[in-house]
């Protein structure tokens, strides 16, 4: 995979760059893959659905609306994740379980902690086209991050 940075320098316009800052959770501090989009904010239902299905390393993004209220991510669906094939998950929030997803051989990068677990409602939607920091991301792009920041692109530029 390359770096972000040089995805940038080659790409120039044609790579978005998802302003952070986004930190680095999982044992992989590197990922990349084509996106699945989720709209959620403090309900992680959708989450876990997800992350059942096989992963085929894809990289879920979580539009958490950058909520510190509570954790989109934890431990077991980061184990989860891992299990069923997932590249890595950012996520627009919070993560909790820290030591946990250390551990995990994937990429997991969110804005930050919060111990506190989600509501577990049944609200928000999957494979829509979300903004985080005033990027537009569907389902189908592709996304790279790693310690740098994250990107996206409309196409595998350089997968």
């Amino acid at each position: 995979m390359k770096p972000t940075a040089d995805l940038c320098d080659e790409y120039g316009e044609a790579i978005k760059v998802i302003t952070g800052p986004f930190i680095s959770y999982g044992k992989t501090t590197a990922c990349c893959g084509e996106v699945v989009t989720l709209d959620v904010e403090d309900d992680n239902s959708l989450v876990r659905t997800t992350l059942e299905e096989k992963g085929q390393g894809r990289v879920l993004v979580i539009a958490g609306k950058g909520s510190t209220r509570c954790a989109l991510v934890g431990g077991n669906l980061g184990a989860l994740a891992s299990e069923n094939g997932w590249a890595g998950i950012v996520v627009d929030g919070c993560v909790r379980d820290t030591n946990e997803l250390s551990t995990n051989p994937m990429g997991i990068y969110a804005r930050g902690t919060c111990p506190r677990r989600s509501h577990k409602q049944g609200r928000g939607n999957r494979d829509i086209s979300v903004e985080i920091s005033n990027v537009t991301i569907s389902p189908g792009m592709h996304l790279w991050a790693d310690v740098d920041g994250v990107v996206v692109a409309d196409q595998s530029i350089a997968l």
